[in-house]
């Protein structure tokens, strides 16, 4: 595992990524970065319009071309879209990053998701069948690529935080810069 480069925090939608992202990225001293926000940014629309327009291998395609662009950038806290890990590129280059799995179990998933439009995958007739059958497919590759993996279920996001501090490796206290 290498002490260098982001720490990267992953997990389907709802499981707290951008939230806990931001607050651990402020607990170590360093800066904070969202890959939906960096297509955002770089499309100049939303990423509901990009999947609506251009269709998800489209989307997908920016998404992994922004995380290969993040990841060599980008220090501090880096979190990803839910799917970004379906990418096999993607997968391969969090090889040597601390990457945080951050677990939620279905019906915290939902709840907090809140079954929003602008979370594409989720939007139709059955959105809840749709967030099993994606945490089913999911889970694995999360696994897979995690380094950390924290349960948030039941837990505040300062509890995760606090938990995530105690876990991660020893070499990121190094990285925390002076206030």
């Amino acid at each position: 595992m290498s002490e260098r480069g982001p720490v990267v925090v992953v997990g389907p939608p709802g499981s707290g990524k951008s939230t806990v992202g931001r607050m651990l990225a402020e607990h170590l001293g360093v800066a904070y970065h969202d890959a939906d926000d960096d297509i955002v940014d770089d499309q100049g629309r939303p990423i509901a319009d990009i999947f609506a327009t251009d269709g998800e291998p489209a989307f997908r395609a920016v998404e992994e071309d922004t995380i290969a662009r993040g990841l060599r950038e980008h220090t501090g806290v880096y979190s990803l879209g839910g799917g970004a890990v379906l990418s096999a590129a993607t997968r391969a280059r969090l090889a040597g990053h601390t990457v945080v799995f951050l677990n939620v179990g279905m019906a915290e998933g939902v709840r907090r998701a809140g079954l929003s439009t602008a979370r594409p995958l989720l939007a139709g007739v059955n959105p809840r069948a749709t967030y099993k059958a994606l945490l089913d497919a999911r889970l694995p590759v999360y696994r897979e690529v995690a380094t950390v993996e924290i349960d948030t279920d039941g837990r505040t996001p300062e509890e995760v935080v606090a938990a995530l501090a105690e876990r991660l490796p020893a070499g990121r206290a190094a990285e925390r810069r002076a206030p």
